[in-house]
Formats: structure tokens, C-alpha cells, sequence
């Protein structure tokens, strides 16, 4: 028996690959992980079935290849509803303009529709049956539509073309099996050839088959094209060296992708610096061979940097140690000039240097480091006596915060800020806690970073960080989209977790209002202290999320306006356990319940409850009980006992109940309605003690 063979049947192997210019190093993951991603979403949408989908990526290539992938798409049907019968027909049963519109945008007459019993009524409905295309005459399509999607910081125009890609393209492969797509993509006709390594191999590769990628690279270009591959080789063989050396590597995951993202074929070999260089701070050191120069540092088992570095090559050479000599001669001279900085920084004290910082304006608007140093040695007294840390301390950290700046070896190297400062503090034999506090002030630097570890170093950090916010949102300069040049958002973040994390009990708002004054008359924003609260506190919103709390907790908190983080944070915290509270439902019930007959009143109620009105005795009795618990929820919040709080007021749910039941609110009686309604507010007072919970239910 003879079995006949359909297109639907047949699968083959797709291959893209761009051939490009060099990709940014520090996204080309993403690139790959992005092309794949909206490759696979344009394949789901078409309808096109498919087994696996990879990527790869190098310096100078990224391609997308899909295994097993179906020749015909699926048939497509569609329905399309339209208008009811009643709307379709006027009483004489001719068209109406609803339904002659509804056919137009189908394409169609409205005897091709047919009728349909909907929980509507009767309405007209149109079928279609679309039959899948062959994928040869769609995909040049969906990689167009993938290619315009791709989403990066920044996309290049080349030559007089005005197409637009991360950097210049140079060949473009699209085949299906052993067949070639003939399109047009970027402006460039595609074609088998695909570019080997710069140096190596075969500089030019033609291919017979989709299957033969990524081997052919491989075997005969010196191309690793998965991404993937190349980060383990190089890690697995810095190690192995890292090893034969006796030493320890500490590589970063972002310092990895990066190198894995410069080279094609790694090759890893070690080099070596002067000894003598090692009297440099360390992470000046690790800043030049790491960050500067994408090396690798050495450790030893203690931890301690070794004259030692491995650096990953683009290039398998015959003469490798002229390679190892090159590298070793680029980083001399910056450990050179390190060294030399060094020597002539500390020639001069940090409180030498202060009177220079004068000259060095913090922001136009907002004058000069020396004015914002004046600014943090009050802020940072004033933080240190409510968070109980040395006060002349504090203050000696704020005087000297800024004054590394205008260092020779901060100049050169930006990033050291902070970290140099500490060690010219030491040399100047400083307190270890003022040292560590220049160097902390910036922490948190990043999602994820630690924090200030000393409570000197978190009344700086926190001085720092708010007098920069104050100052820029009191200017109604505000961050925009990923625009946030003085990292306000980050700045925010970073005083939320050094308040909470070290239980520091901080109002934000008089801190707030301490800087406005400090400031003077560079603030200009008449509204800032409403601004910078409602900016710190809706960082929480995120970081609340990423935690596991429901946003109707956060918000809850945040309607009643709480200034002090750590009080915030111990509501969050008891809102969330009460939700897990059996009662918490009918406390939740009855509090919507009234929130809605007082905002259904347009009477203007009493001040306070008239106790000769109180006629019922359910009405006595609540009104008996709020006095009571008024009493100890004032006890509860003073203490921070916002969990306590709730469950106390879960003992109001019954007598809640028992005053709807039996109290009629909407009396005739004017008075009594006032007075009842008034018994309600205060009721609804005592739940805003802890949270808005109105916007729990």
C-alpha cells in the first residue's frame, strides 16, 4: 500500500542569520533571547507548527533556527459575529446601514452571512475557512514583522539607506531544508553565504542545507555560534587555568556574558602584573582588569588578589606569548597612573580639600557640593540623634563625603567615588566607622545590593540620598521614562530599604521639611513635600509586589498617607495576616457596608455623638464599645501593634450586625439620622487607624 506524502506532512529546518557589524557586547543575549522570543510569537500566530525553536548569537551574527518546521499552516477558520437580527433588518426586512457596514468590513455580501441563536437573540454571523499557505510565502514575512519589533536601546541607520537595524548588516540567509528563500530583507537579497571568523578559517561559507548550521561555522569557519556553549567553554577553561595557577576565580555572571559576547572562538591565557602594583586598593585593581580591561582577576584561597589575570583572545595564535605580552603591556601603564594618583592624593587630607568643593557645582539650580556638604552635616545630626548613632561621628562623615571627588584618582576612575574616600579617610587615620560610612553613603547601589552596615554609614546614606531628591523634585525636574539622570528612583528605593531593613524610625515628612528649609530659596516647587512623599512611598508599590503582597494591601496603607517607612512597613505586614483571618472577611463586609451609606449622605454630620440620642440599646452598645477600643487602639499604634489593632476590631462585627439589623438609619427624624449616621463615621474612623481597609474588600 502506497502512502501519499502532503506538504502538511513535511518538516524541514528554517534558518535565519543576520550578518552584522559588531553587536553591543553588553545586550547581545538579549538580542538573541528577544529575536526568539517575537520569531516564536509571529510562528504561533500564523499558525505554523514547529517541534523546537533555537538561537545564536556572536559578535557578529545572530540567527534563529527552527527544527522540524511544518511546510503548510494550519486552515484557519473564523467566525464573525454581527449585528442582532433586529438591528440587521428594518420592519419592511430591507438591509440597515448596520449591517451593509458590517458586511463591508468583512468583504463580503450579506447573503454569504447566516444566522445564529446567541444568549442575545438572533444575530448574523459570518464563516470562513481560510486554507494554510505554504510557509515558503510567509516566512520573509514574519521575519520582516520579527526584525521591526526587536526592541533595544538604540537602533543605526547605514549609507543613504534608511533602514534601521542595531548595527549594520552585510548578508542576510534565510533557507528552508536545502532551498534558499529569495526575499529581500534590510535592503540585502538572501542568499547561502554566511561570513566564518575575521582571521581564521574560512573567511566565506556556502550552505548546502539548514542542517548544516551551526557545525559548519564550527568545523570549518572557527565560529562557536551558541552563546550558550561559548560562556561554558570560557568559564570551564578559566577555571581549569585558574587551578593550574593555585588561585580562585570570582567572575560575575555580567562579566562573563559580556567577554562571551566579544569573541567567536575563545581562547583563554594568563598574564601577570608587578607585585608592587598590589599596595594599590584592591578595587582599584579589580576596576582596571575587570571593568576596564575585561580581564579576570586572581585570588588566593584567602581572598586576597593575586599579581595574576586570565583574559579570553578572539584568536588561536601560533606565538601565544606575544599575545600575553601585548595585554600585560596595556594594563602597566594604567596601574602606572594608578599608583601615581595614589602618591599625589595623599599629599593632601580630605578636609584639605574641602574648601575646593566650591568650585564643583552639584546642579545649577540647586548650587554647589561644598553648599550640599553644609546641607548633610545638619541632616545627618539631626538623622543620627533619632536612629541613636555618634552624632560628632555623623557629622564628621557628612563634612567629608565629598570630598574624594576632586581627587586625581576619582577623576580618572568615577566609578572608585566613595570607595577611595575610605581609604584616604583610613590614611588620615580617620575612625574606621567615618572610613566605611564615605564608601557606604552610595549603598544601595543597584536591585539586590546590600546596605549600609553601620548606623553612621545609614544617616549619611539616607541624608545623601534625600537631599538629592528633595532638590531635583523641588526644582519640578522629574524623572521620564528610563530618563532618571540622578537616579531618583533608584535613591528612593535605597532610603526605603536601609529605614526598613535596620528598623531605623524615620518621619520622612519632617525630614522632608528640615531640607526644604536647608535649601532656601533654590526650591521653587511650592508642592514638593506632597511630591517626594507620594514619589518615595510609590516605590513601595513595586517592591511590595516582588515580595508577595497584593496590591489592595498596598494601597490600603497608602491611602492614609503614613510618613515614617518602617510604620508603613508594619502596617503592610499586619494588613496582610489579617486577610488571613476567618473574621476578617465579615469585618471587611460590614466596613463596605458602611462606607457606602456614608457616601450616599448629604447631610453634613456632627463632630461627635449625642449620647441622649441613642435610643436603641444595639446603638448604646456600639457606641459603648468604639469608646472602649478607641482606647486601646490608640495603645496598639503608638506601639507599632498594628496586627493586635485588627483583631481588636474584628470584636465589633457582631454588634455591627446586630445595629443594622435592628436600627433603622434613615429615621424621619432628622437628628436621630444625624446622630446614627455620626455613630457610623466613627466607626469607620477607628478601621482608617491601621489601613483604608475599604479597599481590601
Amino acid at each position: 500500500m502506497n502512502l501519499i506524502t502532503t506538504p502538511a506532512m513535511i518538516k524541514k529546518t528554517f534558518l535565519m542569520e543576520l550578518g552584522t557589524e559588531e553587536l553591543p557586547p553588553k545586550i547581545l543575549r538579549n538580542i538573541g533571547e528577544n529575536l526568539t522570543h517575537l520569531f516564536t510569537q509571529e510562528l504561533n500566530n500564523a499558525k505554523c507548527n514547529y517541534e523546537q525553536i533555537q538561537w545564536f548569537a556572536t559578535p557578529r551574527r545572530v540567527a534563529i533556527k527552527i527544527i522540524n518546521l511544518s511546510l503548510l499552516q494550519e486552515n484557519i477558520n473564523i467566525k464573525k459575529y454581527g449585528p442582532l437580527i433586529v438591528t440587521a433588518f428594518d420592519q419592511d426586512g430591507k438591509i440597515t446601514e448596520a449591517a451593509k457596514k458590517w458586511a463591508l468590513s468583512n468583504n463580503i455580501n450579506i447573503s454569504q452571512a447566516t444566522r445564529i441563536q446567541t444568549n442575545k437573540g438572533e444575530r448574523l454571523v459570518y464563516y470562513k475557512n481560510i486554507q494554510g499557505r505554504h510557509v515558503k510565502e510567509i516566512l520573509p514575512t514574519i521575519v520582516c514583522n520579527t526584525i521591526k519589533k526587536i526592541s533595544v536601546p538604540k537602533l543605526m541607520r547605514w549609507g543613504n539607506s534608511s533602514i534601521y537595524f542595531v548595527r549594520p548588516v552585510h548578508t542576510i540567509t534565510l533557507m528552508l531544508g536545502r532551498e534558499i528563500i529569495e526575499t529581500t530583507i534590510l535592503g540585502l537579497p538572501s542568499n547561502r553565504i554566511i561570513l566564518g571568523h575575521r582571521f581564521m578559517g574560512e573567511s566565506k561559507l556556502i550552505l548546502d542545507d539548514a542542517d548544516q548550521y551551526p557545525n559548519i561555522l564550527y568545523e570549518r569557519g572557527k565560529v562557536i555560534a551558541d552563546y550558550y556553549l561559548r560562556k561554558n567553554l570560557i568559564r570551564n577553561q578559566a577555571e581549569i587555568e585558574a587551578k593550574r595557577l593555585g588561585g580562585v576565580l570570582k567572575l560575575t555572571d555580567e562579566l562573563l556574558e559580556e567577554v562571551t559576547s566579544l569573541v567567536e572562538w575563545p581562547v583563554i591565557l594568563t598574564a601577570k602584573f608587578e607585585k608592587r602594583f598590589l599596595n594599590i586598593p584592591v578595587e582599584v585593581l579589580i576596576h582596571t582588569l575587570q571593568d576596564k580591561q575585561k580581564y579576570f582577576p586572581l585570588y588566593d584561597t584567602n581572598g586576597q588578589i593575586l599579581p595574576y589575570f586570565i583574559f579570553v583572545t578572539n584568536i588561536e595564535s601560533l606565538e601565544p606569548d606575544k599575545i600575553i605580552l601585548g595585554n600585560e603591556k596595556v594594563i602597566r601603564p594604567r596601574l602606572v597612573d594608578a599608583e601615581y594618583f595614589l602618591k599625589i592624593d595623599r599629599q593632601q587630607s580630605l578636609e584639605e580639600r574641602l574648601p575646593d568643593l566650591k568650585k564643583i557645582i552639584f546642579h545649577k539650580k540647586l548650587g554647589t557640593l561644598f553648599e550640599k556638604t553644609q546641607r548633610l552635616k545638619i541632616l545627618a545630626e539631626w538623622i543620627a540623634s533619632k536612629i541613636g548613632c555618634d552624632i560628632p561621628q555623623s557629622i564628621r562623615a557628612a563634612l567629608l563625603s565629598k570630598c574624594d571627588l576632586i581627587t586625581n584618582m576619582v577623576l580618572e576612575f568615577p566609578e572608585t567615588q566613595g570607595i577611595m574616600g575610605m581609604y584616604y579617610a583610613r590614611y588620615s587615620n580617620e575612625l574606621e566607622e567615618v572610613a566605611i560610612a564615605l564608601k557606604e553613603q552610595y549603598y544601595p547601589r543597584f536591585a539586590g545590593d546590600k546596605i549600609p552596615s553601620n548606623l553612621i554609614s545609614c544617616s549619611l546614606a539616607i541624608a545623601d540620598k534625600l537631599d538629592t531628591i528633595v532638590g531635583i523634585l523641588g526644582i519640578s525636574q522629574y524623572p521620564k521614562g528610563d530618563k532618571d539622570p540622578f537616579a531618583l528612583r533608584r535613591n528612593a528605593i535605597g532610603i526605603l530599604r536601609i529605614i526598613i531593613e535596620n528598623k531605623l524610625s524615620i518621619d520622612l515628612k519632617i525630614l522632608i521639611n528640615k531640607i526644604i528649609i536647608l535649601y532656601d530659596k533654590h526650591i521653587t516647587n511650592n508642592k514638593v513635600i506632597d511630591e517626594v512623599i507620594d514619589f518615595i512611598f510609590g516605590r513601595f508599590l513595586n517592591w511590595y509586589q516582588e515580595k508577595g503582597y497584593s496590591n489592595n494591601v498596598i494601597h490600603a496603607v497608602l491611602a492614609i498617607l503614613p510618613t515614617c517607612p518602617l510604620d508603613f512597613d508594619a502596617r503592610v505586614r499586619a494588613v496582610s495576616y489579617f486577610l488571613t483571618l476567618e473574621e476578617s472577611f465579615i469585618l471587611l463586609s460590614l466596613n463596605k457596608r458602611i462606607s457606602n451609606i456614608l457616601s450616599k449622605t448629604t447631610d453634613k454630620l456632627n463632630k461627635n455623638i449625642n449620647v441622649y440620642l441613642l435610643q436603641e440599646s444595639e446603638e448604646i452598645l456600639l457606641n459603648n464599645l468604639l469608646n472602649k477600643i478607641q482606647t486601646k487602639l490608640e495603645s496598639y499604634c503608638i506601639n507599632k501593634q498594628y496586627q493586635e489593632a485588627l483583631i481588636e476590631l474584628t470584636s465589633l462585627n457582631k454588634p455591627i450586625d446586630n445595629f443594622f439589623k435592628t436600627v433603622r438609619i434613615n429615621t424621619s427624624n432628622k437628628l436621630l439620622r444625624l446622630n446614627r449616621l455620626t455613630l457610623l463615621t466613627k466607626v469607620q474612623e477607628l478601621f482608617l487607624k491601621v489601613a483604608d481597609i475599604s479597599l481590601l474588600y
